[in-house]
């Protein structure tokens, strides 16, 4: 192989690379914060909250009119010693954000949430409800054992875009604004 054969295989292993650890580093920004467990009379709530989310190149696409998704996956497992965990229940909530330029307008649709889609005017409100989950009914409360131990686990990440075929090779930057939380666990019992 000539040197210049070299010199674009090192060029273009160093992109990969740089790519690679510019996506970690971004993939670590974001994270779930404010999780709350909680109950009603009937129900067993769940409350969080994702920061970090957004990216400049995130808010620049959305505000071009690419739409955006968020997962959030909940579990609940019935903690058993001698035994693998029960689950019981295993939810996966998106939200999507959809930027109407015409009308200037952000709409967010939850699936949890029935009175979805919501449309605002502002892009730091059509964030807060993008970023935010209050009052997930997970599990109806006559599915739990008292006295038992149980343990909720929650996770978010951005479901990745899919373009038409002729833009991947126009749009390629747009994986370094995936992200993916760790995954968070609370133990209680009921």
């Amino acid at each position: 192989m000539n040197r210049s054969g070299i010199r674009i295989i090192g060029f273009f292993l160093l992109g990969l690379m740089l790519v690679f650890v510019h996506g970690m580093a971004m993939a670590k920004d974001a994270k779930l914060t404010n999780i709350i467990v909680t109950n009603t009379r009937d129900d067993l709530l769940i409350y969080l909250s994702v920061d970090g989310a957004f990216t400049q190149k995130m808010e620049d696409a959305i505000n071009r009119g690419l739409p955006a998704t968020f997962l959030f996956f909940v579990n609940l497992h019935r903690s058993r010693t001698m035994w693998i965990d029960k689950e019981m229940a295993d939810l996966t909530i998106t939200h999507t954000i959809k930027y109407n330029s015409l009308k200037k307008e952000y709409a967010v649709s939850r699936s949890w949430d029935s009175n979805s889609p919501v449309v605002v005017q502002s892009f730091d409100a059509a964030k807060k409800l993008m970023s935010e989950i209050d009052s997930l009914k997970v599990i109806a409360l006559d599915q739990l054992e008292k006295g038992k131990q149980y343990q909720i686990q929650a996770k978010a990440k951005l479901s990745r875009v899919t373009l038409p075929y002729y833009l991947h090779y126009v749009l390629f930057f747009l994986s370094l604004w995936d992200f993916e939380t760790d995954w968070y666990t609370i133990d209680f019992i009921y």
